[in-house]
């Protein structure tokens, strides 16, 4: 079994097509998509894997987020892959919004779970968390003065963080913390390359 995360997909998002260099959501969409399907080895062995996806399936709507969901079920179904979800602020099933509760069955018809946060091990059994925010720190990136939803963001208490929402093209986005997103990567990452890099930096 293999491990693979991301972040922010944005699938029908115009205008972050549009930034990641697209004429149109639906080259977008499937370039994304294609980058999923990348991670099936091409030895033609299916084991099952796991893909964990660090928040925002879509920039919010209810059409656009069925429309995501869709995708991904499909995705899930042909390559036979476990897909994680760690809820970002425009995914409607997330604790930030006061009915989220009631979209949680819908997410998990395509989703293997849901999570607020997630925490996996890491080499030498250090703690690494998964959330789709930085830490407080970090901000929103330079397209954002501050930091918005500090209040459902991780503190910092020195373990090492894999996060999307930035939109930014660094990997690595602070001391301890690892840019999984899609504008960072255009593909998932693999653990084995997060082990990597923590292992380097540590």
């Amino acid at each position: 079994m293999s491990v693979y995360l991301t972040s922010d997909p944005h699938f029908g998002h115009a205008k972050v097509a549009s930034i990641r260099g697209f004429t149109t959501t639906d080259e977008h969409d499937d370039a994304v998509i294609e980058s999923y399907f990348s991670m099936m080895p091409s030895d033609g062995r299916r084991e099952v894997d796991d893909l964990w996806i660090l928040g925002d399936l879509t920039s919010g709507g209810r059409t656009a987020e069925e429309y995501a969901l869709e995708r991904l079920r499909y995705f899930s179904l042909w390559s036979g892959t476990r897909l994680h979800l760690v809820e970002g602020n425009h995914d409607s099933c997330s604790s930030i919004h006061r009915d989220g509760w009631k979209r949680q069955e819908r997410f998990l018809k395509v989703f293997e779970s849901v999570h607020a946060f997630a925490r996996r091990r890491g080499p030498g059994r250090v703690p690494v968390f998964l959330s789709h925010y930085p830490y407080p720190e970090a901000g929103d990136g330079p397209h954002r003065e501050g930091a918005r939803y500090l209040e459902y963001r991780l503190p910092d208490h020195g373990h090492w963080l894999l996060h999307g929402h930035t939109h930014q093209p660094e990997k690595l986005s602070g001391p301890r913390s690892i840019h999984v997103g899609w504008d960072a990567w255009r593909r998932p990452v693999t653990w084995g390359e997060i082990e990597k890099i923590i292992k380097e930096e540590e």
